[in-house]
């Protein structure tokens, strides 16, 4: 099964090897079809502690690193 890859905004890199990335989708309302924004953050490691917050980057689905660490940091984009 291909692993899940994800865009979005670095939104924190306080954490040691950990940054959190912001992700945000457009879906269509149940009801009335109007599009509204949803997101959700995801932990991601970052091995160089290379991210900075506000840089733009691409993670991927991995084995678990620690508790809420699911994802690494792919690149950084642009």
């Amino acid at each position: 099964m291909p692993k899940r890859v994800l865009q979005g905004t670095c939104v924190s890199d306080k954490g040691d090897k950990t940054v959190v990335v912001l992700v945000e989708r457009k879906v269509a309302h149940p009801v009335y079809g109007k599009i509204i924004r949803r997101s959700k953050k995801y932990h991601a490691h970052d091995e160089g502690n290379v991210i900075k917050a506000g840089d733009t980057v691409r993670i991927e689905e991995c084995a678990p690193v620690s508790k809420l660490k699911t994802w690494k940091v792919l690149e950084k984009v642009g």
